[in-house]
């Protein structure tokens, strides 16, 4: 796999790592609430909610590292899987929840899935 895909890939699954904490640990905090734009209330209602989504986010940071190190050409067809999951995951919440989902995750995505299938 070509040096940028795999940065690519890397930042892409550190971006969901980092989701995933916002959305498991720090949703009723600063962080999290500056990133839902809810007040403390509407946080703590649907903490439980945003930890599902946080723990879905996991599971693609974790088929992207499972990606980044499996042998070829699995690990090639894992990458290519995941990030399409990311893209596919980014687009729905951007027209189901807020747009600025497209530019925090199917744009990452779908650079790293371009590189990735470039890299082939």
């Amino acid at each position: 796999m070509g040096t940028t895909a795999h940065v690519l890939v890397g930042l892409v699954a550190a971006l969901h790592l980092y989701f995933l904490v916002l959305e498991m640990f720090l949703w009723e905090r600063e962080a999290g609430r500056k990133l839902s734009g809810f007040d403390a209330e509407l946080a703590r209602a649907t903490a439980t909610l945003a930890a599902n989504q946080g723990l879905y986010n996991g599971f693609l940071a974790a088929g992207l590292v499972w990606g980044l190190f499996a042998g070829e050409p699995t690990g090639f067809q894992v990458r290519v899987f995941f990030l399409g999951c990311v893209v596919v995951a980014g687009v729905y919440g951007a027209l189901t929840a807020n747009r600025r989902i497209l530019i925090a995750q199917a744009l990452p995505g779908a650079l790293a899935l371009g590189a990735v299938l470039l890299a082939g």
